[in-house]
């Protein structure tokens, strides 16, 4: 750990807009990864405050969550500080075996993040469980890309889609059950739910790169399902493998990322469409309105014609001064919320003005 960690600014100072100009003005190149691993954390806080001062140093950017159960890490690294890195993260005794899941596409050139964020959470990974509801260390089958294939293949599985619906909108495995959750904490009652009577049936899980499986499946085998399995690295490390391994692509479309890409593509199918002229597209974009910023999935020409934005109530916010903005986006933050739509609504928002 880095002794003069607690002497340096452990927080980042600067603006969106100087953050991107610094980004915008590297001439060296960055490395997108993902990892994550359970393990009791004596003190979160501590190891938080290392790894923000020792990240910032190598310029390093991301989101990533630490908490008594873990870590959880979405992050690039300049490529020149990468070997450094590597042994950083497997130098320390808890992260000593712990697996790098790296971008397979990347049309940001691993500039994916603005800004280095690490935070002390709870729980990596937000379930709403009581630490009586499941046994992590009680978890399924962890399964490489050609024993997915071979599973799908030759023994009827139930496949589950452990993402929120706007991530497997955009992409999935063929024949999956793909929840309408909003977060994974609706979806883990919800899987249930919608599992129950197949109990003795193989069930495979898979997700963004292996984490929320990793507790759907303890918790699942705490509700008695005896042939429980999950994708080892999630969607990015099958992307891998079967491009690695010259295997069979049973991922239809592209898979959603939590950073400023939001989709990498797995196969050249475009499976969804724009929720506003219901053309094929799989392009995810935040409202143009701060005060909403709704993520929803919009073509390029409607965002040219709609300037960005979800609704004609949002495309006449943007147009207001910026005191006025301020003030309709202080208002949403205290209700929590500027407005909600639906694909139907949102398809019909412009043609009703």
């Amino acid at each position: 750990m880095d002794p003069n960690a607690g002497k340096r600014t452990l927080a980042n100072k600067l603006s969106r807009e100087e953050l991107q100009a610094k980004l915008e003005a590297e001439t060296f190149h960055r490395t997108t990864v993902s990892f994550y691993k359970y393990v009791i954390i004596e003190n979160p806080q501590e190891l938080r405050d290392a790894l923000f001062a020792q990240w910032s140093q190598w310029d390093c950017l991301g989101r990533i969550y630490v908490s008594r159960e873990g870590i959880n890490a979405q992050m690039n690294v300049p490529k020149h500080h990468w070997d450094a890195f590597d042994a950083f993260i497997h130098g320390i005794e808890y992260f000593h075996d712990v697996p790098f899941k790296l971008a397979v596409t990347d049309k940001t050139d691993g500039k994916s993040f603005l800004k280095l964020v690490v935070k002390v959470r709870e729980q990596i990974v937000a379930d709403g469980l009581q630490p009586e509801d499941y046994d992590v260390t009680d978890v399924g089958a962890h399964l490489t890309a050609k024993d997915w294939n071979e599973a799908i293949e030759k023994h009827d599985p139930v496949v589950v889609d452990m993402r929120n619906h706007y991530e497997s909108e955009i992409g999935h495995f063929e024949g999956a059950v793909l929840p309408e959750a909003e977060t994974f904490r609706e979806e883990l009652p919800m899987v249930l739910e919608k599992l129950k009577g197949q109990e003795d049936r193989k069930i495979l899980l898979y997700c963004t790169g292996g984490i929320r499986c990793e507790k759907t499946s303890a918790f699942l085998k705490h509700h008695g399902f005896k042939d429980v399995n999950q994708l080892h690295g999630g969607i990015i490390d099958y992307a891998r493998q079967i491009e690695e391994e010259k295997l069979p692509n049973k991922f239809h479309g592209i898979n959603f990322v939590f950073d400023e890409r939001l989709g990498e593509a797995i196969s050249d199918e475009v499976i969804s469409e724009c929720h506003q002229c219901g053309q094929p597209s799989a392009n995810h974009a935040n409202c143009a309105n701060k005060a909403c910023n709704l993520l929803f999935i919009q073509c390029e020409e409607c965002a040219e014609k709609h300037e960005g934005c979800c609704t004609p109530q949002c495309v006449e916010v943007i147009h207001l001064p910026e005191e006025e903005q301020i003030e309709i986006r202080r208002k949403a933050k205290e209700t929590k919320r500027f407005h909600r739509h639906t694909k139907v609504n949102l398809r019909n928002a412009f043609s009703e003005k």
